[in-house]
């Protein structure tokens, strides 16, 4: 399998559920900037939305998205527990987690990262952040991950969304468990790997 990814965008997601998940890949540095590859190759001849992330599986099939992405990755080990089985009622809590990262969070995250859009406008997205990581706040208050007792791909996809905190200016320091959270999860083994081969880590 080849991950299209660029560091430290939300192609860390499915880089962390790899890494989790122990399966075999080669990290394909896709630029989000030059939309280029570092041979050249154009990426929008791969996924001609232009981002990441991209899975491209050994028999040349391509995956989109994020949420969609971690689910496939999962699925392949279910041993691993990164997703309750399809079909049953935890499986749409995980879809409801995933959801609500990619609608609410990660996409308020996006234009907070646009040098275009002016000051006022980010003020709203700023706000509408505040008030779902109080949320979350209230989510965390009683238990280690997103589902309960076990790390699952809404972990991955949350903690790498959250590291978009700092940079634009999105003030969690007072949630002391969306804090502990995120430490917890950073401090997880896959975690570190992946972020250190995307260079975030020394």
């Amino acid at each position: 399998m080849k991950l299209y990814y660029s560091p430290g965008a939300c192609s860390l997601s499915p880089h962390i559920a790899l890494r989790e998940a122990g399966l075999a890949f080669e990290p394909v540095l896709a630029s989000t900037k030059s939309h280029k590859l570092q041979d050249g190759t154009d990426y929008y001849g791969i996924n001609p939305l232009g981002y990441v992330p991209l899975l491209e599986l050994d028999d040349g099939t391509r995956l989109r998205e994020g949420p969609a992405i971690v689910q496939y990755i999962a699925d392949q080990v279910p041993t691993k527990n990164l997703a309750p089985a399809p079909g049953t009622l935890p499986r749409y809590r995980l879809q409801e987690w995933l959801t609500f990262i990619g609608t609410e969070i990660h996409k308020s995250f996006s234009p907070l990262f646009n040098p275009a859009v002016p000051e006022d406008a980010k003020k709203v997205f700023k706000d509408k952040l505040k008030s779902r990581y109080e949320w979350l706040e209230g989510q965390l208050a009683s238990k280690d991950y997103l589902m309960g007792d076990h790390f699952s791909v809404a972990d991955g996809y949350l903690f790498t969304v959250t590291n978009w905190a700092q940079p634009t200016g999105i003030d969690i320091s007072a949630l002391s468990n969306v804090k502990a959270w995120h430490a917890r999860v950073g401090a997880r083994p896959a975690v570190q790997e992946a972020m250190r081969a995307e260079g975030l880590l020394k």
